[in-house]
């Protein structure tokens, strides 16, 4: 009987550090959920994460496909364009 809590002890711990990406990754954008249409890049993967999941639980890799959370997020480029003043004398 010992064991068997042991067991079940160990895979709650296994199944609550799972899912690196979902988990520690942040909120997840619509750039990630989203598969990108052929002709677009494909998105890039975060690499601590994938290797988090494959050390701890290969499973939980599933979740973080599935929820887009292994995926970098979106970088947004904004060009700020200076503003011209009028000079007025």
């Amino acid at each position: 009987m010992k064991k068997l809590t042991n067991l079940v002890a160990m895979t709650l711990v296994i199944c609550t550090l799972s899912s690196c990406a979902t988990v520690f990754g942040g909120q997840v954008t619509e750039a990630q959920r989203t598969k990108p249409t052929p002709g677009q890049p494909s998105r890039a993967i975060r690499p601590v994460a994938l290797i988090a999941d494959i050390i701890l639980f290969c499973p939980s890799l599933i979740v973080d496909f599935a929820t887009g959370a292994i995926y970098k997020p979106e970088v947004k480029k904004t060009t700020e364009t200076p503003k011209q003043t009028a000079q007025t004398n």
